[in-house]
């Protein structure tokens, strides 16, 4: 070989290595999204997105996603979970308690962000919200305190009303505190409860032709549930219904009340944003929601044929006309 061409090819890798070098410097870290299909994942999914935009996370040039859905179908969440680990993402962000736990059980070491969680400390996903401990940290959203809360809106709403129905999520460990305050709501009020256990998207289809034997003045839905397939089966009964969910009056329930959602999924971004930078979600309390919405569908209210008292609109941060 000449001088000349070892000096050239000398000079070429002189070059090259320092840009591996900082190639290597710049991985783009992996975030990857679990969530449980219904109209609310596909609000909190934009609405992330936005938010994490807003902290300067281009996808493709500062952050990429592996986004995972269970289609409707919770048993697949473990293997999800899974398949996310092993594409080595360096965080997951979990929306519904059923993900989270997906989650939680796949792994010990890459860190978690509940998004949206029911009672994480009930359904044993943290260990305290002041010090969540493990690599998971987040949101403590879906109180199962709302949905005594509920029971109580639905006397207000309905005076005559003293039977309810809750559809439950039989496989979402939430579904035990969501109940018991439910139950614990009822007899404060003389309401009587009657729960009905939901298993899979078949049995939400056929559990309202069955509350036609014993028909209920009104419904409570568990948010896990597929919110839009229950407002409109409600809607075809003509029973009431509500959920802590906001996207359950969108899809045309007739009430919601829970936190606000908008700034629980910007809130969610700014906790994964502290751990990319290197804080560690067992230093991270979760946080639990300060501002809650009751918002009433008026046009599913006209359908149903309901006249809601004055008195209680005025309570209303948000009616659907």
């Amino acid at each position: 070989m000449r001088r000349r061409e070892f000096i050239t090819l000398l000079g070429g890798a002189v070059v090259v290595w320092p840009l591996a070098g900082i190639a290597q410097q710049r991985k783009v870290p992996t975030i990857g999204v679990l969530v449980v299909e219904s109209p609310g994942s596909e609000q909190f999914w934009q609405l992330f997105q936005k938010v994490m935009r807003e902290l300067s996370y281009v996808e493709g040039q500062s952050i990429r996603y592996e986004f995972r859905s269970d289609q409707g179908q919770p048993s697949r969440l473990p293997k999800l979970a899974a398949e996310l680990v092993q594409l080595k993402v360096d965080l997951i962000v979990t929306w519904f308690t059923p993900a989270a736990l997906a989650a939680k059980q796949a792994t010990g070491d890459i860190s978690i962000v509940m998004a949206l969680a029911g009672n994480p400390v009930e359904t044993g996903l943290v260990a305290s919200l002041a010090r969540p401990g493990g690599n998971i940290t987040g949101r403590a959203q879906l109180t199962a305190e709302l949905a005594g809360k509920c029971v109580e809106l639905i006397r207000d709403m309905l005076p005559s009303a003293h039977h309810v129905a809750v559809l439950v999520n039989a496989p979402d460990p939430f579904s035990k505190p969501f109940l018991e305050k439910i139950r614990l709501s009822g007899a404060a009020t003389g309401t009587a409860i009657e729960p009905i256990m939901i298993h899979s998207p078949e049995e939400l289809d056929a559990a309202f032709p069955t509350m036609e034997k014993d028909r209920p003045d009104a419904v409570i839905v568990q948010p896990s549930l597929p919110a839009k397939r229950a407002a409109e089966l409600a809607l075809q009964y003509r029973l009431p219904a509500v959920s802590l969910a906001r996207t359950f009056v969108d899809a045309g329930g007739l009430m919601s009340y829970g936190p606000d959602e908008a700034d629980t999924y910007r809130r969610a971004a700014i906790i994964v944003d502290k751990v990319l930078k290197g804080a560690k979600p067992a230093d991270i309390p979760v946080e639990q929601p300060t501002k809650f919405d009751l918002v009433i569908n008026l046009k599913t209210a006209t359908a149903l044929g309901l006249t809601i008292p004055p008195a209680f609109l005025a309570r209303v941060d948000e009616v659907i006309e």
